[in-house]
């Protein structure tokens, strides 16, 4: 099975990584959204398990995380529909979610059981270096990244961040929460710097990430690019006929960073 670190290990050393809200429309559609954006050039694929209070994301993430809750969509729904994707395709995955998610599951539990079924990593964006702890030693026992996340104002814990980071560094584009944006003013280069001086990890970028041009920009700055509200936006306005579309958009983003 493919690692976290392998995404980054195709001919330019670049990777695309969408991220979708997993039964947003459906559980159905998420299994086939996975293939469609692994068939595009996906390198790695974020799945977010919805939570009801998700801190860090903008209304467009919100909304897909209150439709796929109304939809009954729960972890252990998301745990079977990652065993039938296993089954099909071994494209590195990683979880986002958050910490009461994996509390109210049991975190042993959670982290075992996602290990178990072929995950590569989880994303915590609500938790912070000095709490992160109680999932990390938990996650090195089952051999599972807690990807780190950066933000433009964590300069001088940039080091002691990227010193403990696994898989890869998560680069947060902007202030604020997640959503598209129509331009980056972030030092991506300085942060990026920073990581590796400390560390030899690949960083992505994202927040705010919405078209080829951006991608590409903030790739060739970084080691890769990830995009989320963008394709949740698809999935949005298609419903159970996304499929198609996001591949397309996919596909269209994954070039941009591939030709970096």
């Amino acid at each position: 099975m493919a690692s976290v670190a392998d995404a980054f290990k195709n001919k330019n050393g670049k990777a695309f990584i969408p991220f979708i809200t997993s039964g947003d429309p459906s559980l159905e559609v998420t299994e086939q959204l996975v293939y469609a954006m692994a068939e595009a050039g996906a390198d790695l694929i974020e799945l977010g398990i919805p939570f009801s209070d998700p801190t860090a994301e903008g209304p467009v993430i919100q909304e897909a995380n209150i439709r796929a809750l109304s939809g009954g969509v729960t972890t252990d729904k998301i745990f079977e529909m990652v065993k039938k994707i296993r089954k099909n395709c071994d494209i590195p995955m990683v979880f986002m979610t958050y910490a009461n998610v994996v509390f109210h599951y049991g975190t042993e539990k959670f982290i075992k059981t996602a290990a178990g079924i072929g995950m590569q990593g989880l994303i915590l964006p609500d938790v912070p270096y000095e709490e992160k702890e109680e999932f990390s030693s938990v996650c090195k026992k089952y051999g599972i990244d807690l990807i780190s996340l950066i933000a433009p104002t964590s300069h001088d814990r940039i080091r002691m961040i990227a010193k403990e980071a696994d898989g890869f560094v998560y680069c947060v584009s902007s202030l604020g929460v997640t959503g598209t944006r129509t331009k980056i003013t972030t030092d991506i280069g300085a942060m990026v710097g920073l990581v590796k001086e400390a560390k030899d990890i690949p960083c992505a970028v994202g927040f705010g990430i919405s078209n080829p041009q951006t991608a590409a920009d903030m790739a060739s700055k970084s080691d890769g690019a990830i995009v989320g509200s963008a394709i949740v936006k698809i999935c949005a306005k298609y419903g159970k006929d996304c499929v198609p579309e996001v591949k397309k958009f996919v596909k269209e983003m994954a070039d941009a960073v591939h030709a970096v």
